[in-house]
């Protein structure tokens, strides 16, 4: 894959999303595209990765190759959360100083639920977001502005708030042929080979 920012020549609304993120604990497969037509798509890690703490809490936010990810799309970490098994919701170690309390008790503000990780050829829509410790599998669909609270299941469409199952994209048997593919890893001469057979559903020329 290039090192160019921008995969059209003419459009900087969208930027491969590999080439411009600078933080290491954000892991972004080959050709995965983020989109904005509001801010720079290049401030992506400062405006769609929000409460993200890598230094306190060894957060990753993973995607996959060939993901398209929608303007205002958020990915939502741990440090957003307020510990629910605490009597309040006050996130007092935070403001260690102004309560003279232990500077290494700020973890105990927030329930750690782990990574955001998205498989290949992820379609996240229209600012929907995605909440800490969620999976979502190769191929799936995120509608518009759902809030995706659970894992999601590899070629499944979701939506709503919280999102929920609305239907799977193919029958399981034509799914599971798909994950065992992999065409997104694929070398990139024998995938243009075959970018039409992709598109038009033509399985049985991938497979032989």
């Amino acid at each position: 894959m290039k090192e160019n920012v921008y995969p059209c020549s003419w459009d900087k609304e969208t930027v491969y999303l590999k080439n411009v993120v600078r933080d290491p604990s954000l892991v972004i497969g080959d050709y995965t595209i983020y989109n904005d037509f509001v801010r720079d798509p290049r401030e992506f890690e400062k405006n769609n990765v929000l409460y993200h703490y890598p230094s306190l809490n060894q957060e990753k936010l993973v995607m996959g190759k060939f993901c398209s990810i929608a303007c205002g799309a958020r990915f939502v970490f741990t440090a957003a959360n307020h510990a629910m098994g605490s009597l309040a919701t006050y996130p007092f170690p935070i403001f260690a100083e102004e309560w003279g309390l232990d500077p290494e008790a700020i973890r105990d503000s927030w329930d750690n639920k782990g990574d955001i990780v998205l498989g290949n050829d992820v379609w996240i829509g229209y600012e929907a977001v995605i909440l800490q410790g969620v999976t979502i599998g190769n191929g799936a669909v995120i509608g518009a502005r759902a809030v995706v609270t659970k894992d999601v299941p590899p070629y499944a469409v979701v939506g709503g708030v919280p999102a929920k199952l609305l239907r799977m994209r193919f029958p399981r048997e034509i799914c599971r042929k798909l994950e065992a593919l992999a065409w997104w890893d694929w070398p990139k001469e024998k995938l243009a080979a075959h970018i039409k057979d992709l598109q038009q559903g033509r399985l049985e020329n991938l497979t032989k």
